[in-house]
């Protein structure tokens, strides 16, 4: 299929956006089609109206506002994906970070420089997964493959996953190499507000995939419905 690219991303700090991700060489100086959405209701209500306007088969990347991608990001990423198209033939969505299995079995996959933190977990790359996270993925614009709107902005990477998989895909990380910049603390001390929006739609995507669980997804262990809503709440600081 075609190695050509379109990125798109929501956006709701217009000041970060400039700080990080429009910084990214391969954005700064390509005729790359991009297109930010400011303050979507949904994920899904920016990536669908993108994957329903492709006319030929391409690879559309769906890149958080505070992500950089280094110099040859796209160069590197597209020859990445040639690579797990070779291991996986019915690959149909690509991330950046990941986790395969659940549980005991679970292992993390993926490279990246997380708020300072370099990631390189020991999962060889590429590598099918069960679970994406949402900073940065790629998916095969003629999958037919969309996001759930009622998941928001939480939870819709797996829930692809799932999907994807449900219908005979592969779904791989590969060595996508990039910088990560989010402003959101590392486990404890999460907003009231963003603990309510990630609870909400964890509750719905605990309900949509109560048949697949045990999952593990980046953020999260998910054994049985209410799981999520719990961890918000040792993240938010709440005894139990």
């Amino acid at each position: 299929m075609s190695r050509q690219l379109a990125f798109v991303t929501c956006a709701n700090n217009p000041e970060l956006l400039s700080r990080c991700l429009l910084t990214s060489p391969c954005l700064v100086a390509s005729t790359y089609q991009q297109t930010v959405y400011l303050h979507a209701a949904s994920a899904a209500e920016a990536f669908n109206r993108e994957i329903a306007r492709q006319r030929q088969a391409m690879w559309l990347v769906w890149v958080h506002q505070d992500v950089v991608l280094p110099e040859g990001w796209d160069h590197r990423f597209i020859a990445a994906v040639a690579e797990a198209e070779l291991a996986f033939p019915k690959l149909a969505v690509v991330g950046a970070y990941g986790v395969a299995g659940a549980g005991q079995y679970a292992q993390r996959a993926g490279h990246l420089l997380d708020r300072g933190t370099l990631l390189r977990e020991s999962a060889e790359l590429p590598c099918r997964v069960d679970s994406i996270d949402e900073l940065l993925f790629a998916v095969r614009t003629d999958s037919g493959l969309q996001l759930d709107p009622a998941l928001g902005f939480d939870f819709y990477g797996t829930d692809l996953v799932l999907t994807a998989k449900g219908q005979g895909f592969d779904v791989a990380v590969v060595d996508a190499y990039c910088e990560h910049w989010s402003t959101t603390p590392k486990g404890a001390n999460i907003s009231s507000t963003l603990q309510s929006r990630v609870t909400a739609s964890g509750n719905i995507f605990e309900q949509k995939w109560a048949d697949h669980l045990p999952l593990d997804t980046p953020c999260f262990t998910i054994v049985k419905r209410g799981d999520v809503e719990n961890q918000c709440r040792i993240f938010a600081g709440e005894s139990l």
